[in-house]
């Protein structure tokens, strides 16, 4: 299984009906964070194919801004945003090796 690292995404998009439908394909991917700014746990397999749906649906003159956050980085946005971000914490191992 492939290791899901956090991303940022943010988008601009010039068209309301274009606007939707990014929205509404990256709320199956993430949280909103803001209007235009999502949170997404993805492995290298769900970003290709997020990638590749967002460019289905984004027109030229249409902005796309996908940040990896490395798990450090990710472990320190509680100290610098409001809010509940405890879900921005690595998930416990679901195994012990011996």
């Amino acid at each position: 299984m492939a290791a899901k690292h956090w991303h940022l995404v943010t988008y601009d998009v010039r068209d309301p009906k274009r606007l939707r439908k990014v929205a509404k394909l990256l709320e199956g991917y993430g949280v909103r964070l803001q209007y235009s700014v999502f949170r997404c746990r993805l492995d290298h397999e769900m970003l290709e194919q997020l990638h590749w749906r967002i460019n289905q649906i984004m027109a030229e003159e249409d902005d796309l801004l996908v940040i990896p956050l490395c798990g450090s980085c990710a472990a320190k946005v509680p100290a610098h945003s409001t809010g509940d971000q405890s879900s921005w914490a690595e998930p416990a191992p679901t195994f012990k090796i011996v």
